[in-house]
């Protein structure tokens, strides 16, 4: 297995807690799917590594058939768990890239936080096979940005890093967090497949609160975190939870950007 691989399935490990403290995602995002897509009522979506279903619900809410192809185990467990009250939802356990699909199938393709694991001179030829001739692509990630309100907690924590787990985050590689319009953009990387064009980019942007022991819980699903020998991952987890409580009332803010990029087939 690939370092990549290696990582992309750590989440399986801690799906319970991955379904507890992972945030979801914009509600105005699926209208602006629903809208931009122009996919029709109970229309079918392909779901590309649903997780544990964060973004299968709000979709499965709107009347869609949806058939989610998710890598861990145990995470479509839970997927299917979540999504029990939605007969019109599919949730099966395999590798997208080797998943076999029939063609010209879905009305819309998402995927949610998970199409950068892929290899995208497999997955977007594959998606794009996937679709109908009018059928779009939807793919969002939720990016880790500054923000005020976290009053410099983000900048602060990186000594604790550089401290107990220099491994994931370098002293040389860190250049602070970026602002909504540092992050790279990627609509190059959709279109610079041959596959999809006329990309949309819509962006939401939105705060999260988290006390001490939330925020370690967040941080104990990050497959960096989870990657850490168990002691390196308990002095790290400590030195951050006491920083939150002595510096910061035990009380952050974490800032984030959620970016949706729309794409047609060519």
């Amino acid at each position: 297995m690939t370092d990549r691989d290696l990582l992309r399935t750590t989440f399986d490990g801690a799906a319970l807690l991955y379904d507890e403290v992972r945030p979801g995602y914009p509600e105005a995002l699926y209208d602006d799917v629903e809208d931009i897509s122009g996919i029709p009522p109970g229309g079918s979506v392909l779901e590309v590594g649903c997780g544990t279903g964060q973004a299968t619900v709000p979709l499965a809410r709107r009347g869609y058939r949806i058939l989610s192809v998710e890598l861990g185990e145990n995470l479509a467990a839970v997927a299917r768990r979540n999504l029990a009250d939605y007969p019109l939802v599919e949730v099966r356990t395999g590798d997208f890239e080797n998943y076999a699909l029939q063609e010209g199938t879905f009305d819309l393709a998402v995927s949610a936080t998970a199409f950068h694991w892929l290899d995208p001179a497999v997955a977007y030829p594959k998606t794009a096979r996937a679709l109908r001739s009018e059928g779009e692509m939807a793919l969002f990630w939720n990016e880790h940005i500054h923000s005020d309100a976290s009053g410099g907690f983000f900048e602060a924590a990186q000594a604790v890093y550089e401290r107990e787990a220099p491994e994931i985050i370098k002293p040389e590689d860190y250049k602070g967090l970026p602002q909504p319009d540092e992050l790279a953009d990627r609509a190059g990387e959709i279109e610079s497949s041959g596959l999809f064009g006329g990309v949309i980019r819509r962006d939401y942007r939105w705060d999260e609160p988290y006390d001490a022991e939330g925020y370690i819980r967040l941080l104990s699903t990050y497959s960096g975190h989870i990657g850490l020998n168990q002691a390196s991952r308990e002095r790290l987890f400590r030195g951050i939870s006491d920083l939150i409580e002595r510096e910061y009332g035990g009380r952050i803010v974490k800032g984030y950007l959620t970016t949706l990029y729309v794409a047609r087939p060519l």
